[in-house]
């Protein structure tokens, strides 16, 4: 199984992952969240995202039949951090 990516943290109950990114500013913000719809449709993988003028939380959940978090969103979840564009988070 994939390791979890550094920079995101695992929840149980319900099993989900979750990660801040922060942005210098809006534009860069924006360019990434197209980015991260691209890789969602190419993957058919769809986390729930909320954002404000410089930051967005992330939340990839776990597959609604078992509960459990795989080897794809630990995969997508790194598929996120090497679209960049991004400051590192604490």
């Amino acid at each position: 199984m994939n390791p979890i990516p550094p920079g995101w943290q695992e929840r149980q109950r319900p099993g989900r992952l979750e990660r801040r990114y922060l942005f210098e500013d809006y534009q860069q913000l924006r360019d990434f969240l197209d980015r991260a719809a691209a890789l969602s449709e190419q993957h058919s993988l769809y986390p729930d995202m909320g954002f404000g003028r410089d930051y967005v939380n992330i939340t990839i959940h776990a597959d609604a039949e078992d509960g459990q978090l795989g080897d794809l969103h630990r995969q997508f979840a790194q598929w996120l951090d090497d679209l960049g564009g991004y400051k590192t988070t604490p």
